[in-house]
């Protein structure tokens, strides 16, 4: 991409960081912008219930453990893993499939740059400010306006989904979520006012809906420009009017002044992660909501206990001064109002879209469908707070396959009805080695029936966390992505990490080795201990039989992540000389083979975030291959296999957000179109 004339390109060395952060692997900029600093507050989990590292300890120190020591020396200490073996690899045949090809790793690195496999590339396919809707002004930093935000694409882009378009094979609608904002970054100083920054910051959330055509190049795709032939184009924002649906709506938490029915709410908030369902819509989690509430004249009392489960502290964004709901001493069930899944219908642009009661309250990373054996559509989540749950809903209707109108209609409405659990897990074990522990799903409640003690149907929805910690469930740490592979039908958690592990609010027993994790403080550094699980695990969960519908799993631990150099990580089994580091799993995807792509948010191994391909089958189970990195100070976000496994789409979120950055001084100015960053959505593909 040719830079715009006069582009201020920065130097590769990073603004330095204002002070030691030792809470969380992001930088802290990160962590205050992104999630309120979660990390530095007490956990909101106070039961007593198990965590899910006393389970895991049990299977690290009965086989990964002994397996690392074996293996540990042959690998190549400092983040050098792979070299070996890349540079004598035979010559391979090529190929466009990223299901098949073989490629050499991508090292360590941090540079400001997508950096991807040898053979492969990378394009922007759309960036923050770009034109969404008909009539969109260019985007000018030193002009912004709440109205063009309305119809730009908005800011720090996490989940990705491609949709196909009727009647084209090559044309499709790209559904983006946007989940926060930096206005040290975004807006240039003295240019606006302070109320002006929070109105700007407030619609650059939500989600885009955006027509893309494939390129010259196999894999390769491009935004659709000419946007008066884009019907489908949208931009979904704080104005956007969004139906309640489920058992839940019309409770009297739900209502407020604008919304005396409590049926209606206007907009979506820290939209993380999502999925596609089999009936052609988008689900997005509503994720740090409690961030975006003031105080006000103070904290209500009467939800005091349900304020703090959700970490709702009226230390908000100052959004309250601009638009009262945000106050929450004038509107006290305004945070009721997300924490939803929310569902999109792409391919209609007058469709209202909806938030569904029925899945639960909590800080939603996302929800993905399989269809079970019986046709019931099951939805597995994550609530992404350290100590927190898995959770998986199961409908009470079947799917309607045949494609008729009537059968949509009919999906449309597969997610306001049925059951929801939460899981247990135990670390009996299989003696065969082939599963660690086994577990239950715990029902919480169905449409019309509560299972909790002393809490209704609209208690159990509304404030999911409480109902929870009255059941037992096992604590994990930070369950992101949960997704069901579509080819070996098991579900896949990332756990990204949990930094205060060993703590006294979060202790350990003399079994649990990941008290202590290896990091590394820069490239090039050796590893050194740190407190608490900081690389973070992937979970794979088998349903008994392969039935979605019941109530019995088993569990095993696929990755223990880190440097392979570190003798408490462990790859499926996969010889440890051949994998690449990999830190902080957030995103999870397939390809059509099964093979498991991840993506990484902050990493503590001293290298940028990327993306990682992982087979979860037959001999090379577990052998973990860096594809991608992103630019320094960004996160991955995505993935998303698709077009006949020829394309990658990924975000690139939050490029230079580093402790220091300003819009004057800032730490990149990735992607290199202007002087200063813009979060992108990227597809990779093969150019040679």
């Amino acid at each position: 991409m040719t830079p715009a004339l006069g582009t201020r390109f920065l130097p590769i060395t990073p603004v330095a960081s204002a002070g030691a952060h030792t809470r969380a692997s992001r930088d802290p900029m990160t962590c205050l912008l992104r999630c309120g600093s979660a990390c530095d507050h007490p956990e909101p989990n106070r039961s007593e219930h198990a965590h899910v590292q006393d389970e895991i300890a049990k299977v690290v120190g009965r086989r990964g453990v002994l397996r690392s020591a074996l293996l540990g020396g042959t690998v190549l200490a400092a983040g050098g893993a792979l070299a070996g073996e890349a540079a004598a690899a035979p010559a391979r045949a090529q190929s466009r499939d990223l299901t098949r090809s073989w490629f050499r790793p991508v090292r360590p690195n941090k540079r400001h740059a997508v950096v991807t496999a040898t053979g492969f590339t990378s394009s922007v396919v759309v960036r923050w400010g770009d034109k969404v809707v008909a009539g969109a002004p260019t985007f000018d930093a030193y002009r912004q306006t709440v109205e063009a935000a309305k119809t730009q694409f908005g800011y720090n882009c996490d989940y990705v989904g491609l949709v196909p378009l009727a009647g084209r094979t090559d044309e499709a609608l790209l559904v983006v979520n946007h989940e926060y904002t930096n206005e040290n970054l975004m807006f240039p100083t003295g240019v606006y006012t302070a109320d002006e920054v929070k109105r700007l910051a407030m619609y650059n959330h939500g989600m885009s809906v955006v027509r893309v055509r494939q390129g010259r190049t196999p894999g390769s795709w491009k935004q659709v420009k000419v946007l008066s032939r884009c019907p489908e184009n949208r931009r979904l924002h704080l104005d956007t009017r969004f139906r309640l649906t489920g058992p839940a709506v019309g409770d009297p938490r739900l209502r407020t002044k604008a919304d005396p029915r409590g049926t209606t709410v206007r907009g979506t908030l820290n939209n993380c992660a999502g999925g596609m369902t089999p009936w052609g819509t988008v689900l997005s989690g509503e994720e740090n909501f409690n961030q975006y509430f003031d105080a006000g004249a103070g904290v209500p009392a009467e939800y005091a206990a349900e304020y703090a489960r959700y970490g709702i502290t009226g230390a908000g964004k100052g959004w309250g001064t601009v638009e009262p709901r945000f106050d929450l001493s004038q509107e006290p069930h305004e945070p009721h109002r997300f924490g939803w899944i929310v569902e999109v219908d792409p391919s209609n642009a007058s469709s209202v879209p909806r938030k569904h009661t029925m899945l639960g309250r909590f800080k939603h990373e996302g929800a993905n469908i399989i269809i079970a054996k019986n046709g019931r559509a099951v939805a597995y989540m994550g609530d992404d707070e350290r100590g927190d749950y898995l959770y998986k809903f199961v409908s009470r209707e079947k799917m309607d396959p045949s494609g008729t109108r009537a059968a949509r209609r009919h999906n449309l409405g597969l997610l306001t009805a049925g059951t929801l659990y939460v899981a247990r897990l135990s670390g009996d074990g299989s003696a065969d080695g082939q599963h660690d522990g086994t577990g239950r799903w715990i029902p919480l409640c169905d449409e019309n029936t509560s299972y909790v003690p002393g809490m209704s149907v609209a208690d159990v929805l509304l404030f999911t966390r409480l109902a929870a910690d009255k059941v037992g469930p096992t604590k994990m740490d930070r369950p992101e992505d949960v997704e069901p592979n579509p080819v070996n039908k098991k579900i896949y958690a990332a756990l990204t990490n949990n930094s205060n592990r060993g703590t006294e609010a979060m202790p350990v027993d003399e079994a649990n080795p990941l008290a202590t994790s290896m990091v590394r403080s820069a490239l090039g550094e050796p590893l050194t201990a740190a407190s608490g699980n900081r690389n973070g695990y992937v979970l794979e969960l088998t349903e008994d039989g392969d039935r979605h519908t019941g109530r019995a799993f088993s569990w095993d631990l696929m990755l223990v992540c880190g440097d392979p150099a570190a003798a408490e990580t462990w790859f499926g089994g996969f010889d440890k000389s051949k994998v690449s580091p990999i830190s902080c799993p957030d995103n999870l995807s397939f390809d059509s083979r099964g093979n498991l792509w991840i993506s990484t948010d902050g990493n503590v191994l001293g290298s940028n975030d990327g993306i990682f391909r992982v087979p979860t089958s037959g001999p090379e189970r577990g052998r973990v291959v860096q594809f991608l990195t992103v630019p320094a100070g960004a996160e991955a976000c995505g993935p998303l296999v698709t077009d006949g496994d020829r394309s990658l789409f990924f975000a690139v979120q939050h490029p230079g957000e580093i402790t220091g950055a300003t819009f004057e001084e800032q730490a990149s100015t990735w992607p290199h179109t202007d002087d200063f960053p813009r979060p992108s959505v990227c597809v990779a593909y093969r150019d040679r």
